[in-house]
């Protein structure tokens, strides 16, 4: 069994300019998990991002939306973790991800940057792949030039419907991966 999960990281870029566009998938399932339960955002400056706390089973868990742009999202994430001295293999984190179809949804541990400026920040910061990822599928624009444009470009109609589904059964799903059972995750998921 993997580690218990100690820290979300949602990643997006900040600001209305970016709100609805693909790369701001973490965003939303950081807000909208926030919503579900009923935990506020707040703003903290020495973690560079908005902050939550919540408990499942009765163990903390800690919510970050970086308010770094996306290449720096390690800033963030190394403060919190540092502070609170939670491990790599602890965290989980939220992000768009271009090599699997709108709305699939894959959880891996540890692993690359896949070319996510996001990840290869977080990584560089941690000085360790070791953390557990979400990957939220937004599609690829079919050649790499377009790539930039497309995920800072909003999604369409058809493909918003498919990752809001997605954060859906992501949310359904997050007791079992923040209890660190991540193959029953992984089995439920990866079948959708």
């Amino acid at each position: 069994m993997a580690s218990r999960i100690e820290l979300i990281v949602g990643l997006g870029n900040p600001g209305a300019k970016y709100e609805s566009t693909r790369h701001n998938v973490g965003f939303w399932f950081m807000d909208r998990l926030a919503q579900s339960k009923g935990v506020k955002l707040c703003h903290e400056t020495k973690f560079h991002g908005e902050v939550g706390k919540f408990a499942i089973d009765g163990e903390p868990l800690w919510l970050l939306k970086p308010a770094t742009f996306m290449n720096n999202s390690g800033q963030a994430v190394a403060a919190l973790a540092q502070f609170y001295k939670i491990p790599p293999q602890h965290i989980l984190v939220v992000h768009d991800e271009l090599d699997i179809p709108p709305g699939a949804l894959r959880v891996k541990e540890g692993g690359g940057h896949g070319g996510h400026n996001g990840l290869r920040d977080i990584i560089a910061r941690l000085g360790s792949k070791e953390f557990v990822r979400l990957r939220v599928g937004i599609g690829h624009p079919g050649s790499s030039r377009d790539v930039t444009n497309y995920v800072l470009g909003k999604p369409t109609a058809d493909d918003r419907v498919s990752l809001d589904q997605a954060i859906d059964e992501a949310l359904a799903n997050l007791p079992q991966i923040a209890a660190g059972e991540l193959q029953k995750a992984m089995h439920h998921l990866h079948s959708l």
